[in-house]
């Protein structure tokens, strides 16, 4: 038995920030934007939490499958900005949407969170454990982001993709292949300094700087880019594929400079690269998901085409994930 992506969508807020928003108070221009990142505008979430943002892509993707939510019997949300430190963030979800039969809990894995949370999904189906998870890649990262601080504040969105994922109706189709990692050495090049146990938020020492997140750009560009494309290539060689076979390469969206330079090693030409980094920023967990949604509602994707997600974040965490495309 196999699993798959059986129905897909996705929520970004309607608040539109242009690179304009931030000519008026920080040292930086929409040239300067556009040139380091690729990013014409993101989505600012101003009303609610990370919950709120995955209810309605959750509402939508159970009407696309014609599901009732008793139906569904596990939940999957991968975050980095979650409602609480405790409960998680699927205990919120699953009473927001009245899930009553679902059990499940959060994934903590950045920028990979999807991918993570994809395998996880996949292998409760395939066992058996589950018949349909809810799989949601949501974050507001508007609520960890220093809006003072050029370097990343121009980079960050809010945004939620929620997918199901269940036994698929070929088993030639689905869930193909997977190639994950964790490297705990490069978590100094990206986190979240404060509110853990490390460093709680009442410690007097805490600076309010150490709040937001933190990322030093050139060491996780330089491994972004090594990883996403080792993982991918792994996956292409693994499973005979050459860049001709592949429909769709959907990586998380950092920035596009990492995005190109990804494909380039890859010899994956730009139209075959799903790019949505202009106009929602990196929204973290929920980039691949959202990209591929889109992908779903332009009708871009066919039954048996080749995509292959890849994805490097926080942790360091990174991956890839090759399937045949078999929206039921």
């Amino acid at each position: 038995m196999s699993a798959t992506i059986s129905a897909i969508a996705h929520y970004i807020p309607q608040t539109i920030i242009d690179n304009s928003y931030f000519e008026n108070y920080l040292d930086t221009s929409d040239e300067w934007i556009l040139k380091r990142t690729g990013i014409k505008q993101r989505r600012f979430y101003l009303e609610g939490p990370t919950s709120d943002m995955i209810i309605p892509a959750a509402k939508k993707v159970l009407a696309i499958r014609k599901i009732k939510p008793k139906e569904i019997d596990c939940i999957l949300v991968c975050t980095v900005t979650p409602d609480y430190v405790f409960p998680a963030t699927a205990c919120v979800v699953q009473d927001k949407l009245g899930c009553k039969n679902a059990w499940g809990y959060d994934i903590s894995a950045a920028c990979s969170g999807f991918l993570f949370g994809l395998q996880t999904a996949v292998s409760f189906v395939e066992s058996g454990v589950a018949r349909k998870v809810l799989l949601c890649g949501a974050d507001k990262m508007t609520s960890i982001l220093n809006l003072n601080d050029r370097n990343q504040a121009v980079l960050f969105g809010d945004g939620a993709g929620v997918c199901i994922i269940e036994k698929s109706s070929d088993k030639k189709l689905g869930i193909i292949d997977t190639d994950l990692h964790i490297d705990g050495e490069g978590g100094k090049h990206l986190k979240k300094i404060a509110g853990g146990s490390f460093l709680p938020a009442w410690n007097n020492a805490v600076k309010p700087e150490e709040h937001y997140i933190y990322q030093e750009g050139q060491a996780v560009y330089k491994n972004a880019v090594t990883e996403m494309a080792n993982s991918t290539s792994l996956l292409m060689k693994r499973n005979k594929l050459k860049p001709k076979d592949i429909t769709w390469l959907v990586p998380h969206q950092a920035n596009l400079r990492i995005i190109k330079a990804v494909g380039e090693r890859l010899d994956i030409p730009d139209e075959k690269v799903a790019v949505t980094i202009d106009k929602t920023g990196n929204t973290t967990a929920a980039t691949i998901p959202i990209a591929l949604s889109l992908l779903s509602e332009e009708r871009k994707l066919r039954r048996g085409d080749n995509i292959i997600l890849t994805a490097f974040g926080g942790g360091f965490t990174w991956g890839a994930i090759y399937l045949r495309w078999d929206e039921l």
